[in-house]
């Protein structure tokens, strides 16, 4: 676990608009990426992270330049997803400014990439994104999904995770299908398992719904925790949840 625990505002871009549901379902227009970006900054954010949740080639051009235009206000680290086929595709990214990359769906349909963008960036730039569910056909009972968690695969969520830091991703974000936007809080044992194998810094993402929330997922071994809704709707503040955090003996910035 790393000293001091990161807390990360998500923004899922659709047509140059942050879009919300829940369990990846019935998205609604929840803002401008940048002004949210530029918010959350001034709040106290530790990273930013865009997922591009449509990520067809049209929109790419829109994602670019939202990432672009953001990069230009804010100076934390930007994670952006979605879409990510290449080592092109992130040499791009990196030059609108993106410091880090996630990869999910074109890693499960070719393992090699993770490799190929690791040995080209470096693996500090390559994020694993995990979209996980629930699931009595794996192991471990969590079974990796595919484009927005519609599409379940064969692969178990524990063995994926320990076999691409093997092949060189530098992060994992642990995203929870189940409890996303449920506001119900984090998949603790979920987090837990992916710990076990974890060589990397694991970050917690779907079901926070209180700043109470955000503290065991830190405790069940997160590096970092990552939040949508709670944050768009204003319903907390990052300062609320560090504050949180705080309180529980979580170091923080």
């Amino acid at each position: 676990m790393t000293v001091t625990s990161r807390v990360i505002p998500c923004l899922d871009v659709a047509d140059g608009r942050v879009v919300k549901g829940v369990k990846f379902e019935n998205l609604r227009d929840a803002g401008d990426p940048v002004e949210l970006a530029t918010r959350y900054y001034a709040e106290g954010a530790d990273e930013i992270t865009f997922l591009d949740v449509t990520a067809t080639v049209d929109e790419r051009a829109t994602t670019y330049d939202v990432v672009r235009r953001t990069a230009e206000q804010v100076f934390i680290p930007l994670t952006v997803g979605g879409g990510v086929r290449s080592t092109e595709d992130v040499a791009r990214l990196q030059g609108v400014g993106a410091d880090k990359v996630g990869v999910n769906s074109a890693a499960i349909a070719r393992p090699a990439l993770i490799g190929e963008i690791a040995d080209r960036f470096g693996a500090q730039v390559l994020v694993l994104s995990l979209d996980v569910k629930r699931s009595p056909s794996t192991r471990s009972g969590f079974v990796v999904t595919t484009h927005g968690g519609r599409k379940e695969t064969s692969l178990d969520a524990i063995d994926w995770a320990r076999e691409a830091i093997e092949r060189g991703a530098g992060e994992l974000l642990v995203n929870s299908i189940d409890a996303d936007g449920t506001r119900e809080g984090f998949d603790l044992e979920l987090v837990r398992l992916v710990r076990e194998v974890s060589s990397v810094p694991v970050i917690a993402s779907g079901g926070a719904g209180e700043a109470r929330d955000f503290a065991p997922a830190i405790q069940a071994g997160a590096d970092a925790v990552l939040a949508a809704s709670v944050f768009h709707s204003g319903h907390l503040t990052i300062g609320q949840v560090k504050a949180a955090m705080a309180a529980e003996g979580i170091s923080v910035r």
